[in-house]
């Protein structure tokens, strides 16, 4: 009886007593900034499909409804005149884009990295577990590996690898982290989602639609959160909560999203009801995540949605009767940096709380105390993730100061 009693009383003292909370938050891009006005000429042009003069007045379309201002992208015209096998419809071409992403993707999950922890402002050798995110470059040791030494964090740091898991997964790595931080008292967790579209750039084909609807919304980039339990106050600044995670697999939606890594690449294939499934099932998944808390006004909760498109997006709106204001740091971000799978939402999360110090509001989500992250993906797998907004006054000085430069420089 003593034993179990012993035991009882150690896996109390592994555990923290408090939520999981975001910590600090960085983000980083490529160079390489293309404007989306004028990338279907360019993409036409690049892939030696100017001939296609249907198919790219289509395309132009596409681009004029993203509601994309701008996109980065690691793949430049040198490189792809280099490499002319990615600029062909399913051309054999994985060495090319794995030779990039392998190298590439640590290097800008680092750079993110970086950002976070000097935010952050405590050693990097109280960081306690590492967690990387990226839809593309499987190798081993994996790009968790890679940024573990380019960062320098301790060789006993522990690891996890994930690779394709999708747009969704920017909820994924929250949940995980949330659960290691909760379940291992003290710990630091490192989060980096970390996303280049080498592999699945290709030229047009007209047979193949769903695919150029890649090519106008997908853009590369990486985001690192640093997330921990019972922050201590003295050398660091809480931002958000995490109060409870989900995941599901929305019915009858098999097929709805799927990608498939082969010789041309990654290949995404996508069924035009995507955004019907998702707003048909949304308010289940609101209702089931919010309930104990006694919410059931959606315009009274924050939102950081997963920007898979703006369709998505009007039809959530539409279904829940949310105010225009509601999706505007998701709307922000769409806009900026189109679709960066799984970074998405941690860039959201980034402007929320800049934003939020920026104008003055009183917490870190807009003034709300509640909100709600969204994550859409493969599956098609819906991640819910329920935040609880802090005070600003808690930011970070140099954080709030940098909101309000950029707010500023850009009015």
């Amino acid at each position: 009886m003593a034993s179990s009693i012993d035991i009882a009383e150690i896996r109390k003292a592994q555990r923290a007593q408090g939520p999981a909370t975001i910590l600090a938050i960085g983000t980083a891009t490529p160079a390489n900034c293309i404007y989306q006005a004028d990338y279907p000429d360019y993409y036409f042009r690049i892939t030696n499909s100017e001939h296609m003069v249907d198919l790219k007045e289509k395309f132009k379309r596409m681009c004029d409804k993203s509601m994309i201002r701008k996109r980065y992208m690691h793949i430049t015209e040198e490189f792809l005149k280099e490499n002319p096998n990615m600029c062909e419809y399913m051309a054999p071409s994985l060495d090319a884009r794995q030779d990039v992403v392998v190298v590439e993707v640590p290097k800008l999950g680092k750079e993110a990295a970086t950002k976070a922890i000097k935010e952050w402002g405590n050693p990097k050798s109280k960081i306690t577990h590492l967690i990387v995110c990226t839809t593309s470059g499987v190798d081993m040791p994996g790009a968790d590996y890679q940024i573990t030494k380019l960062l320098g964090l301790r060789p006993s740091v522990k690891r996890f690898m994930m690779y394709q898991q999708g747009c969704f997964a920017g909820g994924t790595v929250l949940r995980l982290a949330k659960d290691i931080a909760e379940n291992n008292k003290g710990s630091r967790v490192l989060v980096v989602c970390s996303e280049i579209t080498a592999v699945t750039f290709r030229g047009p084909n007209d047979t193949h639609l769903d695919s150029l609807v890649g090519q106008a919304l997908f853009g590369d980039g990486a985001a690192a959160i640093i997330v921990g339990a019972d922050p201590d106050l003295k050398t660091e600044r809480p931002l958000f909560e995490m109060v409870s995670a989900a995941q599901t697999i929305l019915p009858d939606s098999e097929g709805a999203i799927d990608g498939h890594l082969r010789e041309v690449g990654l290949t995404f294939h996508l069924l035009k009801d995507v955004p019907g499934l998702i707003s048909k099932n949304i308010e289940k998944a609101l209702i089931q995540a919010f309930s104990p808390l006694g919410i059931t006004d959606w315009n009274s909760i924050f939102w950081i949605a997963h920007p898979g498109g703006p369709a998505i997006l009007d039809q959530v709106e539409q279904k829940l009767g949310l105010k225009e204001e509601k999706m505007r740091a998701t709307r922000h971000v769409l806009s900026e940096y189109g679709n960066m799978s799984s970074a998405c939402v941690l860039f959201i999360i980034d402007e929320m709380r800049k934003k939020s110090a920026a104008e003055g509001a009183t917490t870190t989500g807009e003034g709300l105390d509640w909100g709600v992250l969204f994550g859409f993906g493969p599956g098609l797998t819906v991640e819910t993730v329920v935040l609880h907004s802090l005070p600003t006054a808690t930011m970070p000085i140099a954080t709030q100061n940098l909101s309000q430069q950029v707010v500023i420089n850009h009015e």
